[in-house]
Order: C-alpha cells, then sequence, then structure tokens
C-alpha cells in the first residue's frame, strides 16, 4: 500500500505576512509533506499590500524551502484545497476565541468535502501579534521589524 502525499494548504490573508504566521508554516512541515501558503482573495478587505506584492513577500520568506509553495485563490477555500488536491487545512490558533471561529469553520470544511483542519498553537511569545496590529504599526510608520520574518524587516507602507 502505497502512502500519499500530506499536504496542507494554509489559506489566510497575510497583509502582511508576520513572524506568527512563519512559525505555524515551519512547524507544519514536521507533520505534513509539503504546505501551501494560499493568498484568499477578498475584494471586500481593504488591504495594505497588493495580491502580487504579498505572494512576492511571502515566496521570500521560503525561498530556500522547497517544501512550500506560495499561491493566491478566490472563492471557497474548501474548493481550492480540493482543486490543488490538498489532504488537510492548516491553522494556528492564538487565542481562545481564535479556536472557536476555526472549529466551527474546520467542522462545516469537514461536512462539505471530507478534509481536515489540523490546529497548531502559536507559541507563546508570538500570542499578541496579528496582522491587524502589525498593518497599524507600519501605517503609521512605527518599527514593525520584531514582528516580521526576517526577509521582510524592511517592508514599510
Amino acid at each position: 500500500m502505497t502512502q500519499s502525499k500530506k499536504i496542507a494548504v494554509f489559506p489566510g490573508a497575510f497583509d502582511p505576512f508576520t513572524i506568527g504566521h512563519e512559525n505555524i508554516v515551519l512547524r507544519g512541515l514536521n507533520i505534513f509533506d509539503e504546505i501551501i501558503v494560499a493568498i484568499g482573495i477578498n475584494s471586500e478587505k481593504n488591504c495594505c499590500f497588493t495580491i502580487q506584492q504579498r505572494l512576492e513577500q511571502i515566496k521570500a520568506v521560503f525561498a530556500d524551502v522547497p517544501r512550500v509553495r506560495v499561491d493566491s485563490y478566490s472563492g471557497l477555500t474548501i474548493d481550492y484545497v480540493k482543486q490543488v488536491g490538498a489532504t488537510h487545512l492548516l491553522r494556528g490558533i492564538r487565542t481562545s476565541a481564535d479556536f472557536e471561529y476555526e472549529r466551527a469553520i474546520a467542522q462545516v470544511n469537514k461536512k462539505m468535502s471530507g478534509i481536515d483542519t489540523a490546529f497548531l498553537l502559536t507559541m507563546p511569545e508570538h500570542t499578541p501579534i496579528n496582522s491587524t496590529i502589525v498593518r497599524d504599526i507600519l501605517r503609521h510608520h512605527g518599527d514593525a521589524s520584531m514582528f516580521l520574518p526576517e526577509k521582510l524587516r524592511h517592508l514599510s507602507l
């Protein structure tokens, strides 16, 4: 019996991609053979960085990690997961509120597709970091470098 390749999709807006996101992907590689960081296109969301900028930023972070792919999609995340042949969704959980929100989505996705979601708890030092806060620091020309992956520490708006 051949074992199939375990591929996870790590979806999000990633505006911007933080050290918390990076950590979830790198730790996820201990579980999955490949991870696709997938930027969901949401025209209603007011993003600071374009889809193309975010694709380039995340590709730069994982340039030396061949088991990580970066892509974008529109529509339902679960449809994208099926389209790329992924076996799992990957999500990071920072707080109990995150868990309740993500649990509901994971259960609906499982019901719709049979695809499971794997949750990784963020490292304690990354718990307060989220893209909204980092975006706000960048918008006000603050130094957000400590919250960004090394290859993105130059980011500014």
